[in-house]
């Protein structure tokens, strides 16, 4: 059993190491090729349109899917299908990602002549920088590994993978491009966990009672650390005797301080506090929420009473999107 496991580990650690030498050598060739295939899809007026046979196919419905919900419309189209009448879907304006990593796809290269016949933009996502899809393509991009981690090297393996992660780069860039928001992200996600959870109330999600970190203005700044350090959201709120907002610190703050030379003792909260953080209301949507905490790059979130400036509560990024369940969208 022993034997068996550090023989199993071995191997897939192996493959592990081929496929991260195959992100990293497209990776470093990225460069001018991938910048025109952004701007292509960013004046695209339709649809991005990716196509592709057997595991770039399959591959490319997954783009297609990170696209969608990223705020660039696409369709996937299958090349056998297309030849046989579904090329009626694709129009003259729309942009093609054609993937075949060999380039020399037979069912994928016969389609390229109809699409050029009708003035279509063709994006080539190919290992075959010759290859007949690579002179069809007005942009090609470059997905060449200098090995499959298959120890038979016929299963596209490494190729897939760096084929997927230039999908994602294509998907993240242009959504940065786009400025496309998690309350845009909630929009194309109305039946996912993720698009319900932005949907709520700040209030239905922020902690409340005990668990706000809180210390009155006056209080010892040591006894704002502690109450920092009990608490674990990352900040803690400095108050009056009528619990309205005054100011906050944060774990930034304190190591700012720190760095500074400067002396915590004898000091009070008020000394070190950051006065007129941001807050927002309660009744506002958890997904705005969420753009307010990107835009500020603030991980808690004091909630305060628009009418009086009391403290409902704090927000943090964890319980916005889920302990454990979501990472940071963008």
């Amino acid at each position: 059993m022993g034997e068996d496991l550090n023989t199993s580990c071995a191997e897939a650690r192996e493959v592990f190491l081929i496929e991260e030498q195959g992100l990293a050598a497209v990776r470093k060739r990225l460069g001018a090729e991938f910048v025109r295939a952004v701007e292509l899809i960013l004046d695209c007026p339709t649809r991005v349109v990716v196509t592709g046979i057997g595991k770039s196919g399959l591959v490319g419905q997954k783009i297609t899917a990170t696209l969608n919900s990223t705020g660039t419309p696409s369709f996937f189209l299958h090349p056998v299908e297309a030849m046989h009448g579904d090329l009626g879907m694709v129009a003259s304006t729309d942009v093609v990602v054609a993937i075949s990593y060999s380039g020399e796809t037979r069912e994928l290269n016969s389609l390229l002549g109809s699409l050029k016949k009708r003035g279509t933009q063709i994006i080539g996502m190919t290992g075959g920088m010759q290859s007949t899809l690579a002179r069809a393509a007005n942009v090609v991009l470059d997905i060449g590994v200098p090995k499959e981690a298959c120890s038979l090297g016929l299963a596209p393996t490494a190729s897939t993978t760096v084929t997927l992660a230039m999908g994602d780069a294509l998907a993240v860039v242009l959504l940065n491009r786009k400025q496309f928001q998690p309350a845009d992200f909630r929009e194309n996600h109305p039946g996912g966990s993720l698009g319900e959870r932005l949907k709520v109330r700040v209030e239905e999600v922020m902690l409340t009672g005990d668990a706000v970190p809180s210390v009155l203005a006056d209080a010892p700044a040591l006894d704002a650390m502690a109450i920092l350090n009990q608490k674990n959201v990352g900040a803690v709120l400095i108050v009056d005797g009528q619990f309205r907002l005054k100011g906050i610190i944060t774990d930034g703050d304190v190591r700012r301080f720190l760095v500074e030379g400067k002396n915590l003792a004898g000091m009070t909260a008020v000394d070190i506090m950051v006065t007129d953080p941001v807050s927002i209301a309660g009744t506002m949507l958890a997904a705005d929420a969420l753009s307010i905490m990107q835009r500020y790059e603030i991980t808690a979130l004091p909630i305060v009473d628009e009418a009086d400036g009391h403290v409902q509560g704090v927000l943090h990024l964890h319980d916005l999107l889920g302990k454990g369940e979501f990472r940071f969208l963008i």
